[in-house]
């Protein structure tokens, strides 16, 4: 087994960087016939092939088993060709459609529909295709099969709007998290490619609703109903980072695996500084966050231990004051910067800000409206460009400000509020 030798079908760039990857969970959002199962076949037997020995199970997890069996026939015709005498594999029809390859390594293909009948096995690498179409319970059993081998996995499918769990994994993915890869691969990327035809791109962008169109040749999510800011308003303020001076900041304090987050604003409300960071100690914390403010006024995170945080640092900075959040605070905090967000007044690049705003979400609770990420993502960008918001909209921003050089906006500060 250790002579075994093939040769597996070659992947366009984007391909390769969306799936031939180191990292651990790869999630894709990718276009129809963007070549996104593709990729993951060839990844899947590849995995397989060089790490596969006798009954290890390698998986691909569809909706549905009529799903699975699309891929399970690719994956058959695609050996055949390889080795048409039969000679290397083996095919073994059971009542789940397996593969045994050479070297004793056994692909396996499930539909979802009971998440119950996915527990149980130790699985080395594992496929879930058309997720946004899968339970996410099924998720939680596919992931739970990797926990012996430390297995790989590959997530991918067309987007399906926002409210589900693949969406919210794969912005947790966008966000940088440890030993996670996100890719989007669009209609275009296979045009350039060579796998689609770009008159029959143009056909469906001409003939399909906008975002219907986007959704499917973009992987651009439609919007579900329960952002508060609107996904065509948070793309209609997506500028350039200003080279502009900043005005006034904004600052939200990690919370365990969060993230301390500075954003500066400039006169004409445009993002100008920003800065992002987890796991620094507490004065490195501090030290980052005076050098970074320098003397503009501050509107910084004090709740729990904001509170320490804020004292140490009026220390130095009379004008950072604290914000304390609260379910009516946060709401009054996030109605603002929505209004300035549908106005254009605010403006911040693409990136994490954009992809934060996106998956923001409100729902009504008895006590009230809850606006937060949702569970598992985070909102500290967000909440450091409402407290920087917050703070711009505020006269005394021009009060008792020190160490700073004013006549870069003339001298009617009126003309900036």
């Amino acid at each position: 087994m250790n002579d075994l030798t093939y040769n597996l079908p070659k992947l366009y760039k984007a391909q390769r960087l969306a799936f031939m990857c180191d990292e651990r969970y790869s999630v894709c959002e990718a276009s129809t016939k963007s070549g996104k199962t593709a990729g993951c076949m060839i990844w899947l037997l590849a995995e397989a092939i060089t790490r596969g020995r006798d009954g290890r199970e390698f998986w691909w997890v569809a909706p549905t088993y009529g799903v699975a069996m699309i891929a399970f026939k690719r994956i058959k015709r695609m050996l055949l060709r390889a080795d048409p005498k039969k000679t290397t594999w083996n095919y073994v029809k059971t009542p789940r459609p397996e593969i045994s390859l050479a070297n004793g390594a056994i692909l396996v293909f499930l539909g979802s529909d009971d998440p119950d009948n996915l527990y149980g096995e130790d699985v080395w690498a594992a496929v879930i295709d058309e997720a946004t179409r899968c339970k996410e319970e099924a998720w939680h059993a596919v992931r739970s099969t990797l926990t012996h081998t430390r297995g790989m996995i590959r997530i991918i499918g067309n987007v399906k709007g926002r409210n589900n769990w693949a969406y919210k994994l794969a912005r947790l993915a966008e966000s940088g998290e440890v030993n996670m890869k996100y890719s989007r691969l669009t209609a275009y990327d296979a045009v350039y490619a060579g796998v689609l035809d770009l008159a029959e791109v143009e056909d469906a962008k001409r003939k399909l609703p906008d975002d219907a169109f986007r959704q499917l040749y973009l992987a651009e999510p439609a919007d579900d109903g329960g952002n508060p800011f609107g996904i065509k308003s948070i793309r209609a303020g997506i500028r350039p980072l200003s080279m502009l001076t900043p005005l006034c900041f904004g600052v939200d304090l990690a919370k365990s695996y969060d993230w301390t987050v500075v954003i500066g604003l400039d006169a004409a409300g445009d993002v100008c500084v920003f800065d992002r960071w987890q796991r620094a100690d507490w004065p490195q914390t501090e030290a980052r966050i005076l050098s970074l403010v320098n003397g503009w006024p501050t509107l910084l995170d004090a709740t729990g231990v904001g509170a320490s945080t804020l004292d140490h640092l009026q220390q130095v900075r009379p004008n950072i004051e604290g914000f304390i959040f609260s379910s009516t605070s946060k709401q009054s905090l996030m109605m603002d910067l929505a209004c300035a967000i549908h106005q254009q007044s605010i403006g911040y690049p693409d990136g994490e800000i954009v992809n934060e705003l996106e998956v923001f979400e409100y729902e009504y609770t008895r006590a009230g409206v809850k606006y937060s990420a949702p569970e598992g993502l985070h909102d500290d960008c967000v909440c450091a460009l409402a407290l920087a918001n917050r703070q711009r909209s505020v006269p005394k921003v021009w009060a008792g400000v020190v160490d700073i050089d004013r006549s870069f906006y003339g001298n009617d500060k009126d003309d900036y509020e």
